[in-house]
């Protein structure tokens, strides 16, 4: 009997060995994986309603993390499990192709824990979506570009639309436009009764371009979409 299953396993792990290898051939690249999710590219994508700025975000992340080592999911921040959910909700055409790349559980980091439980504190819409994006958020935080960089959006006011539609309360307190990483952990500190900045006004702070400073420039993802029609044209 157990001899049986493990041949029941091996022949599936073998079925799925065709689907790793497709998935993973268009992995370095965030324009096609973010083209393979929605059948357009970032520039053209239409988010006039909620619905549609949710699957732009999360098709957005999924790209940024596809194109980094490591299992997709955990570049996320997300079990397989949730990863799995989440890609057939908004990519059933294309959510077996990513499930085979998810592997696991993320590996435990308190810091991000402590920055998902801070957005999940602040969630101002219902359903799986806000707490999707709470981990996803909070993981992507970690990484060491702009925030809207690191989640792969075209520019910083998608991401305050999405801090301002799933996690309102947080969001609306950022009333001096601080970026967005400086004001999550300013917010921790306030949390745990300390006290982040030295100066005892921001005009006064040494550290105040860290803080308020400009957050304009090219995306990620928006480089690699350069660098691939560079790369086209210089073939032709």
């Amino acid at each position: 009997m157990i001899g049986a299953a493990k041949q029941q396993a091996d022949v599936a792990s073998a079925a799925k060995l065709p689907l790793r290898v497709a998935a993973s051939g268009f992995a370095s690249s965030p324009a096609i994986v973010y083209r393979a999710l929605t059948g357009g590219l970032p520039a053209d994508a239409s988010i006039d309603d909620d619905h549609a700025f949710d699957r732009h975000v999360l098709a957005s992340i999924l790209s940024a993390a596809m194109a980094e080592p490591g299992p997709i999911n955990a570049r996320c921040g997300l079990g397989a499990d949730d990863f799995v959910a989440l890609v057939t909700a908004f990519f059933p055409h294309i959510s077996v192709l990513l499930s085979v790349l998810a592997s696991g559980e993320p590996d435990a980091d308190e810091e991000a824990a402590m920055v998902r439980d801070l957005l999940l504190a602040h969630r101002s819409t219902p359903g799986e979506v806000g707490r999707w994006l709470a981990t996803m958020v909070a993981r992507r935080a970690m990484e060491p570009d702009h925030l809207w960089e690191d989640l792969g959006l075209r520019d910083r006011t998608e991401l305050t639309r999405l801090l301002m539609r799933h996690f309102g309360p947080l969001a609306r307190d950022n009333t001096r436009n601080m970026r967005w990483k400086r004001f999550f952990y300013r917010k921790l500190c306030e949390d745990d009764g300390m006290v982040m900045c030295s100066a005892p006004v921001c005009s006064q702070c040494n550290d105040f371009a860290e803080c308020f400073g400009d957050e304009s420039g090219e995306s990620r993802m928006a480089g690699r979409r350069r660098e691939i029609e560079q790369r086209a044209a210089g073939v032709a």
